[in-house]
């Protein structure tokens, strides 16, 4: 979400990804600490979300993953 959206507000995630706030900020403050999104203060002294460049990395790693896998699932399937 934050990847094709940029940048977004609390509630508009929580929208977005149908969770409630609670569990909402379990999860966020789990990807800030692993460097994955980062808090960033705007006008007003609002908070949005951001990802960073190390979780764009993390993304792109996890789709190839995703293309790699049906693949070695056949390949396991065969040898079996």
């Amino acid at each position: 979400m934050l990847i094709d959206e940029g940048p977004s507000k609390t509630t508009h995630i929580m929208h977005s990804v149908n969770v409630n706030y609670k569990v909402l900020k379990e999860y966020v403050e789990f990807l800030i600490k692993q460097g994955l999104v980062e808090e960033r203060i705007i006008e007003k002294g609002r908070i949005v979300y951001a990802i960073t460049s190390r979780g764009v990395a993390v993304l792109k790693g996890l789709k190839e993953l995703k293309q790699i896998f049906p693949t070695l699932r056949e390949s396991l399937a065969r040898t079996l």
